[in-house]
């Protein structure tokens, strides 16, 4: 049973994110969505908790995708879920050079994991979590972009409801 993980802070989650998940469903027998507790990033919008929740609301009907966190290092939150493979999604060439830095290091913390890289649909290339909340900090529309109970969450966060 080949089993991935699909790790990321999701803040929130966003229709790229979950074309990866949709798309990373139907080639791995379990996928597991870890939102990332990262305390040395900025602050995030929505606690570990709302982006778990918001998350499992968005892959409700995967059967085969569960929604977990974690903290510290990832490798070692994979090789805990004995995880054979990791999935990143990637939206353009400057994502390829981060993500291959990260993977270098997994690699020489455990031979035995692999990473897999997902191009992003096309229509999501441009789609991060960053713009989505800088665009719904100012009530602009996210419809479109995120799921519409995360859209609802933002408006709830920055106050517009």
């Amino acid at each position: 049973m080949t089993i991935a993980l699909y790790p990321g802070s999701f803040d929130p989650v966003t229709l790229g994110h979950l074309d990866i998940i949709q798309r990373g469903a139907k080639v791995f027998d379990r996928l597991i969505v870890a939102v990332l507790h990262n305390s040395g990033k900025s602050q995030p919008l929505f606690t570990v908790e709302e982006r778990v929740e918001l998350l499992e609301k968005s892959v409700a009907a995967f059967p085969n995708v569960e929604v977990d966190y974690f903290d510290g290092l990832m490798i070692e939150y994979a090789k805990k879920r004995k995880v054979n493979a990791v999935l990143r999604g990637l939206r353009a060439v400057s994502d390829f050079e981060y993500e291959l830095q990260i993977t270098a290091i997994n690699k020489k913390l455990d031979e035995e994991i692999e990473t897999f890289f997902m191009m992003t649909s096309s229509h999501y290339s441009f789609l991060s979590s960053s713009i989505v909340k800088e665009v719904a900090k100012y009530n602009g529309s996210v419809a479109g972009l995120v799921p519409e109970h995360v859209e609802l969450a933002l408006k709830k966060k920055y106050g517009y409801l």
